[in-house]
């Protein structure tokens, strides 16, 4: 995975509630098996009418906000367990979401992709949510190291909470498989300090 350490970045904002994992990307696209084309399908049946035109009413379709920043509303990600949601966000280009709650199995899915659920209390969610309206180019920066979000206007940050593991997975770039082999030497070292030796058979 690719390795996150601070962003700095504009931000498209998706100011609704319980957005469920249907919506972030609708069940009929499921039937692919790798995270190929995800992407062009996330929001679908919001981006895009019953024509397949682009929804001009739809954030993501409003030309003055860009960026690899989601700021949603409260409990984003709910609805079932597809981890095809955190996928198709990453694939879009998004490489944080913002909320007030998250779903914590979409939470789950988007860490182990690669993609920083940054969970803030509502009085900051909107705080984010009103320097966007004022200017569209308004930047956000998310410091992992430090575990803090703010807005560059107001200097207004925010502290938040990530699972020790995970942060030091995505510091690093590493899925689970990649931590352990990091650990490889430490690992072989232990077992050579640890060598015991067999009881004989009948002894």
């Amino acid at each position: 995975m690719e390795k996150f350490t601070t962003l700095t970045d504009t931000a498209v904002p998706l100011d609704i509630e319980n957005v469920d994992t249907d919506q972030i990307i609708p069940a009929r696209f499921l039937k692919a098996t790798d995270k190929a084309g995800f992407g062009e399908n996330l929001f679908r049946d919001w981006r895009f009418d019953k024509n397949d035109e682009p929804n001009p009413d739809f954030p993501l379709n409003n030309p003055n906000f860009s960026g690899s920043i989601l700021v949603a509303g409260n409990n984003f990600g709910c609805g079932s367990s597809r981890e095809h949601a955190a996928w198709a966000i990453k694939a879009y280009g998004f490489k944080v979401v913002v909320s007030s709650y998250f779903a914590d199995i979409f939470k789950g899915n988007s860490l182990n992709n690669g993609l920083l659920p940054v969970q803030v209390n509502q009085e900051f969610l909107d705080e984010i949510f009103l320097a966007l309206q004022k200017n569209s180019e308004e930047k956000i920066t998310v410091d992992l190291e430090n575990q803090e979000i703010s807005i560059e206007s107001t200097g207004a940050s925010q502290h938040f909470d990530i699972d020790p593991y995970k942060k030091t997975c995505m510091i690093n770039g590493f899925d689970d498989i990649d931590f352990l082999v990091s650990k490889w030497e430490a690992i072989k070292k232990y077992e050579e300090n640890n060598k015991t030796t067999p009881t004989p058979v009948g002894v």
